[in-house]
């Protein structure tokens, strides 16, 4: 059987496969100099060592994540590091069954000493945190796809962990530039290093749409054929989202889909000419404005047309989510507005998905379970913010993601070369010094589901554009999203966020050297 294959037995005297010499001295990494910060710190022993013989043990239930593992460590240590069944000293240990029910379903605990490394949990989600916790244990040089000179240390001890938060996300905007099913594949492993476990792909804008619906096909063939500034656009097929789908699971991130509306609309208004309450299509649109779009509020056609998009979309997409948008429909009139949100909530619950919305949606009435996600400023008027504070009490659950926070496409500086700065410019340190907790004003902590940093796309073209504008940041909001709220101290962190540095060369990840951080000497 295939399985059997996989699992082999590490034979004795196994050694390594062109493994690089060792240098003479590397200290290994304090147990506590992870990102996200971990729950629960306690030092102790000493540290493993991985070498020639060390093998990565496991069962029938944890064998893809050691073999997840098996792919990252390989290369850089030209060790066979056998995945197999075998117990023993000298092993990476995979466990799934833990009864500590503190742990949770993303939780993990890892035991470091000389004879092995043991990482436990509840789930499989919580399994594959704890080997991104290893990967940031040990040296930075083990991201490398070549072999790289020795030892490979891991600090004794323990850490236990768990998140804050069950929602931790980031948005890619593929609808302003198209990114490739390959750059999205990127885009999630960035991810997964920081523990980050949603994934909004927003699928839709006046710039072009970008996932095929058979029973509109002009969506993609024409209103998907454009981008901002005019480029070729682009959209996904039906196999290329299940796939983009099938990565994030791998990685233990479920994916979050939006068809913005009533606004944000004019690729569907230009494709279709019956979706215009005039019956005219307008001209595709490859500018950067927002708010002139609508579907028509009043057109049974509309119904049909979200119906089939919704259902469509739904069958793709195993998670619980789907994201209507619903923000800037300042060419809907409110009284239109509400009409809409009523009859597409529906809808949503019909085709067994939970509605997500930006934050506009609780100017209509949330469906029961929805969630609003917020994207205002610090500044955003008291009315606006009461207004969603009113509906958290009344049990709409809250993603947070202030623009002038951790929208990712926002400018560091006023020299920063991409980006906008509507929402005003946005450093490593303000992005990160900011608690999710009590951040709304009215708003009950327990309406708060998590921390979601969006990357709008209006100037973001290439993957060393995503990286440099998602790093540094991104990592601070992962430690929102996962660590205890005791441990986000900005003079701390910084600390621990320089010594990523070294692991983003390592795995190609360009990013922002920001002056706020002691970034090691290049």
């Amino acid at each position: 059987m295939r399985r059997r294959t996989l699992l082999l037995v590490a034979a004795a005297g196994i050694s390594a496969v062109g493994a690089a010499p060792e240098a003479p001295t590397r200290t290994p990494t304090p147990l506590g100099r992870v990102v996200p910060a971990p729950a629960s710190v306690a030092p102790d022993g000493t540290a493993f060592r991985i070498t020639p013989t060390t093998r990565i043990q496991v069962d029938r239930n944890t064998e893809r994540i050691g073999l997840y593992l098996a792919g990252i460590l390989r290369p850089s240590t030209g060790y066979r590091l056998p995945v197999t069944s075998r117990g023993g000293s000298d092993a990476i240990r995979l466990r799934l069954g833990s009864r500590d029910k503190a742990l949770g379903g993303e939780g993990y605990r890892l035991d470091s000493g000389k004879h092995g490394v043991t990482i436990t949990a509840r789930t499989s989600a919580g399994l594959f945190h704890g080997v991104q916790t290893l990967r940031q244990l040990l040296p930075a040089a083990v991201e490398k796809r070549t072999v790289q000179p020795g030892p490979w240390p891991v600090a004794g001890g323990t850490i236990k962990d768990t998140p804050r938060y069950g929602w931790r996300g980031a948005m890619l905007d593929v609808s302003r530039h198209f990114f490739t099913v390959d750059q999205v594949k990127r885009f999630i492993d960035e991810l997964a290093l920081y523990k980050l476990n949603k994934l909004h792909l927003h699928l839709s804008d006046d710039q072009g749409w970008r996932i095929a619906i058979d029973s509109w096909p002009r969506l993609t063939e024409y209103g998907g054929s454009t981008q901002v500034g005019g480029g070729p656009g682009g959209f996904y097929t039906k196999a290329d989202y299940k796939e983009i789908v099938r990565y994030a699971a791998s990685r233990h991130l479920e994916v979050v889909p939006e068809i913005d509306m009533p606004g944000h609309t004019n690729a569907a208004l230009a494709s279709y000419a019956d979706l215009n309450c005039d019956g005219v299509a307008p001209p595709l649109y490859t500018g950067t404005e927002v708010g002139f779009s609508s579907l028509c509020v009043d057109k049974e056609v509309t119904y049909d047309f979200v119906d089939d998009v919704i259902r469509e979309l739904a069958a793709l997409t195993p998670g619980r989510y789907l994201h209507i948008g619903g923000d800037e429909a300042h060419s809907t009139s409110h009284e239109d507005y509400v009409k809409f949100m009523d009859r597409v909530q529906p809808v949503v619950a019909r085709y067994g998905k939970t509605v997500i919305g930006w934050h506009q949606l609780t100017g209509a009435t949330p469906a029961k379970g929805a969630l609003a996600q917020y994207w205002g400023l610090d500044e955003t008027g008291a009315e606006e913010k009461a207004q969603v504070a009113r509906a958290a009490q009344n049990g709409t659950g809250l993603i947070l993601s202030p623009a002038d926070r951790i929208y990712l496409d926002m400018k560091y500086t006023k020299d920063t070369p991409l980006g906008l700065d509507w929402a005003g410019l946005v450093e490593v340190d303000r992005s990160y010094d900011w608690d999710p907790a009590d951040y709304l004003p009215g708003a009950p902590s327990s309406a708060v589901q998590g921390v979601e940093a969006p990357l709008w796309t209006e100037t973001i073209v290439t993957t060393s554009d995503i990286d440099h504008m998602v790093f540094p940041r991104l990592p601070g909001v992962a430690e929102l999203g996962w660590s205890p709220a005791a441990t986000h101290d900005w003079d701390t962190y910084k600390v621990r966020l320089a010594a990523q540095a070294p692991r983003w060369d390592a795995l190609g990840i360009g990013y922002y050297r920001s002056p706020k951080v002691p970034w090691p000497a290049e």
